[in-house]
């Protein structure tokens, strides 16, 4: 389940800062996803653009494996990060084309 990475990165910090991950869990996953303006999907699919500009690339795995729970397919990550290359940089590209293959390949989706 693509949920394990996000979770697991949670918990990494939890006992470290866990203000921070009440904040994720009850305003950005609680409140902000769940607005009905935009659908999971399409906020799967500006949040991985948005990583891939900011090479973001930790955040990255954890939001690819979530774009494909909100039912974006494997070609349309590939067309973000092509996409991207041209107004975030080749660089940011080629490093998110990496972790996206690396979650899309081992499986951290469903």
């Amino acid at each position: 389940m693509s949920k394990t990475p996000v979770v697991s990165a949670r918990e990494h910090v939890r006992s470290f800062a866990p203000k921070l991950i009440d904040l994720t869990e009850k305003v950005v996953y609680g409140d902000v996803w769940e607005r009905p303006g935009l659908s999971k999907r399409d906020r799967s699919l500006i949040t991985c653009a948005a990583l891939v500009a900011m090479n973001r690339t930790e955040q990255l795995r954890g939001h690819v494996a979530r774009a494909i729970d909100n039912g974006v397919t494997k070609d349309e990550i590939v067309e973000v990060i092509t996409h991207m290359a041209f107004y975030s940089g080749w660089p940011t590209a080629m490093s998110a084309a990496s972790v996206a293959k690396d979650v899309l390949e081992k499986g951290e989706t469903k």
